[in-house]
């Protein structure tokens, strides 16, 4: 049977960002895969479907989210246990590694294999960086500029914007795809900003671009899905450009539900069910001591209590073993773990990396 495909999102309170997650669940469960129906060391019985109701040549997907949104991860993963499925590859619907992808999901993850025993996990990584978003974005970018009506007199700079992270690596990650994205097209020039935990904020990276000259700016929001925070970074560009009536600020469509998207996650599925997960940890902070921030490296993590998780609310359980996980239990401490190491072989229900707990309250993060 072939791995099944588990969607983890971190989830939005705006209905259209999980319409969006979920247009491309159903999107992903409609391609047909060419790759081989199996994992390398799990037998194949004869005669035996890829799961209920899955068609040869299909993956069974399901998806859930971390907090906020209902579904959530438990029930997706429960629903395809009671499939049949016994391996699970996980796919973070997350556009860089941050405290969701390195953290939360992973501990969601194991508190999961702890309570259907014999389910073992593949965990993949992020979408990003990959030239895939980078092409999304810049087709989003010439699709803002078309609305201008009128020829370009001169190049738009283009405004970057991330969701902003605790995690110094996860800012990197916004302001290399700015850098790239700037590679070989015609902008004017690229900056970076973020719409919350990190700096420069959206008005901060707004107003350097008008310091260096720029009168037409394209605010390029760097996101999944529609959600709460898409929606204020156009909401504080409008209120710049309000201010600045001389500048042509536009805001570009996030990425969404598309082919190339799922492509991309089906890439993730094919490289975790391969062992060729190619991350650079090196300057992780739950693996590196970074300056301000040593005491996140092998720190204990939780899963976040999902609202629609009856687990979390309903006749108040105590928490189960599995629901604090410490570095040198489901997780390897960072010194113990090489680069090609750091996904556990099928078999083993040992998730990615080391991590904290939620970066900060909840925040829309589609």
């Amino acid at each position: 049977m072939r791995p099944a495909l588990l969607l983890a999102g971190h989830g939005t309170q705006d209905p259209e960002g999980v319409a969006g997650f979920l247009a491309l669940a159903k999107r992903l469960t409609a391609r047909t895969e060419t790759a081989g129906p199996g994992l390398p060391g799990v037998p194949q019985a004869d005669g035996v479907p890829q799961a209920d109701g899955a068609p040869a040549g299909q993956i069974d997907v399901a998806g859930g989210f971390i907090e906020l949104s209902a579904p959530p991860l438990r029930d997706a993963v429960s629903e395809l246990v009671d499939r049949g499925h016994r391996t699970l590859v996980a796919v973070p619907l997350m556009l860089s590694a941050a405290g969701h992808s390195k953290g939360d999901v992973p501990a969601a993850l194991a508190r999961e294999t702890a309570r259907h025993p014999g389910l073992t996990m593949r965990y993949g990584r992020p979408l990003g960086p990959h030239p895939i978003l980078l092409n999304l974005l810049a087709e989003r970018i010439s699709a803002a500029v078309q609305t201008a009506g009128q020829a370009a007199v001169e190049p738009y700079a283009v405004l970057a914007v991330g969701r902003g992270s605790t995690d110094p690596d996860a800012n990197a990650d916004v302001c290399k795809d700015a850098r790239l994205l700037w590679e070989g097209r015609a902008y004017a020039f690229t900056e970076t900003a973020f719409v919350s935990l990190a700096r420069p904020s959206v008005t901060e990276g707004l107003e350097r671009c008008r310091r260096l000259g720029a009168r037409r700016i394209i605010v390029a929001r760097y996101f999944l899905f529609p959600g709460v925070l898409p929606d204020r970074v156009a909401a504080q560009a409008a209120a710049y450009a309000g201010a600045h009536p001389g500048l042509d600020i536009r805001c570009t469509d996030v990425l969404g539900d598309c082919d190339e998207i799922a492509g991309l996650v089906a890439e993730r599925y094919r490289e975790a069910i391969e062992g060729d997960i190619r991350m650079n940890c090196d300057v992780c902070q739950y693996r590196t001591p970074l300056p301000g921030l040593a005491h996140r490296v092998g720190a204990p993590q939780q899963p976040h209590d999902h609202p629609h998780d009856h687990a979390s609310h309903e006749h108040h359980r105590p928490a189960e073993p599995a629901e604090a996980i410490k570095p040198a239990e489901a997780i390897k401490p960072a010194e113990a773990i090489k680069p090609a190491e750091a996904i556990k072989p099928i078999g083993s229900a040992n998730p990615i990396g080391s991590a904290e707990p939620a970066e900060a309250a909840p925040l829309d993060a589609s």
